[in-house]
């Protein structure tokens, strides 16, 4: 039983797979145990939507207490709300975990979280901009804890070439919330052996951002666009002197969309962007007051559309050397080791018909017994190796099936709805302008593949299809703003289908 004049100091650790939140305990028992303290560790696996999310908890307690009161102290094997010193957390939602749980207050949790973030499945699978607003975490934080520290540790760990785990035992130190000397910190870590030397500048950086911390936004704003060089190619050239000649206020998101065309496709796809695009700038400019606002947002839509992500796409974004690159990176591999990625590969039939030609996929569609059979082989998906020779060369062969993509089933149809989807948002402009701006942002719910493809186009065609309906009630834009944002809502449709009904009865 523990004295009531001393208390053992209490900390929890919140931290995802892979960073380092257990030799972040391990370096606080070895801390505390050669600086004379008595030590517990334990650690609660769990699954935070995201990868392994686990929370470690240790108390510490002096050893001279112990031995004066002739009494060895109990230790809790997990964190109590409202009995916490101290709450490390490896990213800002484990911060929000720490905080739903009730072991970070007030009176006297002391909380120390990296801002980056590792979004969930839920905010990565919405249907709209799932993400949760950062800064919502960390007015919880201030308004949760008796002192909050926070930093990007990420970008510290990458820049140092360490884990966050290092960085995080540095702002522990650089806060003064144990009863150790920093040389006692980082003997620490030289006792754990491993990456000393990264580990140690990692630390430094922490130490000095938690000894004198400086405000930050959770979330940076993204850098202006740089202005589009010269390329010396002339059909290049030709490209961007046409994207030159737009508006000022549209020049810039037309210039993305036509990169992104390039990426996707090739030239002439570019150009055909453009020639979409103009038509809308025109309208604009004799409807729209002077804001472009038609011509962004069509601009913006019309190159994601036209960027639709099919089985080539994929294939292709798949086998990119920047891609291994990055999860090279990511994971921190060394030269020496190698490296391996397992993809987990499940197209269905209908993602097969649409890479074929126009006319087999069809027949293939409409024929139920060439369907059912090759639906026998798709039931299961399947691990492909894009670190192997095969499964990197299967992949390889279907990026390159892109000079082809003209002629599929999925580049028929999405063309289709595309020039469909312009045409109506042409045929709106001049007449009611507001409602041609709504229909314009629909587009948002065509987005993904597979079962989200399916979801969003359906509801797309939905509103489209009550879109005279809507317009005969008057107040039509405002009616389309609300089904799309109830689409957006969530995957179920449930949302979409009341406003939809309430729209037609109104």
């Amino acid at each position: 039983m523990t004295s009531n004049k001393q208390r053992a100091i209490s900390i929890a650790i919140l931290a995802m797979g892979g960073e380092g939140g257990g030799v972040l305990a391990d370096w606080i028992v070895d801390l505390a145990e050669h600086s004379g303290y008595k030590a517990q560790s334990t650690s609660v696996p769990g699954v935070a939507q995201r990868t392994g999310a686990t929370i470690y908890y240790v108390e510490i307690f002096p050893e001279s207490v112990a031995k004066a009161e002739g009494k060895a102290p109990i230790l809790a094997l997990m964190p109590v709300p409202g009995d916490v010193d101290i709450v490390l957390a490896s990213e800002l939602m484990e911060a929000g975990r720490a905080i739903t749980r009730g072991i970070v207050t007030p009176d006297r949790t002391t909380m120390i979280a990296s801002t980056h973030r590792v979004y969930a499945i839920g905010e990565k699978s919405a249907m709209g901009d799932g993400i949760i607003d950062s800064s919502k975490f960390i007015e919880a934080g201030q308004a949760a804890a008796k002192r909050f520290i926070y930093t990007d540790m990420a970008k510290i760990a990458e820049s140092t070439g360490s884990v966050i785990s290092a960085v995080l035992f540095g702002a522990l130190a650089g806060a003064g919330l144990l009863p150790f000397q920093r040389k006692d910190f980082e003997e620490a870590v030289r006792r754990g052996g491993v990456g000393v030397e990264s580990s140690l500048k990692a630390f430094a950086v922490g130490y000095a951002q938690a000894e004198n911390p400086v405000a930050e936004t959770a979330v940076e704003a993204a850098p202006a666009l740089a202005p589009t060089p010269k390329t010396g190619h002339p059909a290049l050239e030709a490209l961007r002197t046409r994207v030159d000649a737009l508006p000022e206020a549209v020049r810039t998101i037309a210039a993305e969309g036509v990169k992104r065309m390039l990426d996707y496709q090739d030239v002439a796809y570019a150009k055909e962007y453009l020639d979409r695009l103009q038509p809308i700038v025109e309208l604009d400019q004799r409807n729209g007051g002077g804001t472009y606002r038609l011509a962004i947002e069509t601009a913006r839509y019309l190159a994601l559309w036209m960027s639709y992500e099919d089985t080539i796409r994929v294939a292709d974004l798949k086998t990119r050397s920047a891609r291994f690159r990055r999860v090279g990176d990511e994971v921190h591999a060394k030269s020496a080791q190698v490296l391996r990625i397992n993809e987990f590969m499940h197209p269905r039939v209908e993602e097969i018909c649409d890479t074929l030609p126009a006319w087999l996929g069809r027949w293939i569609m409409q024929s139920n017994g060439v369907r059912g059979f090759l639906g026998k082989f798709t039931t299961k998906g399947r691990i492909i190796q894009t670190t192997s020779l095969s499964g990197f060369l299967l992949l390889y062969f279907v990026a390159g099936m892109r000079r082809w993509r003209r002629i599929t089933m999925r580049y028929q149809v999405e063309n289709a709805n595309i020039l469909a989807w312009l045409d109506r948002v042409r045929g709106l402009a001049a007449s009611d302008y507001a409602l041609a701006l709504e229909v314009a942002e629909c587009q948002r719910l065509v987005k993904g593949y597979g079962d989200t493809h399916e979801r969003g186009s359906h509801n797309f065609r939905a509103i489209i299809g009550v879109l005279e309906q809507l317009r005969s009630k008057g107040d039509a834009a405002r009616q389309v703003r609300e089904l799309r944002e109830a689409a957006l809502a969530d995957e179920q449709g449930a949302r979409f289908n009341e406003v939809l009904k309430r729209c037609l009865a109104a």
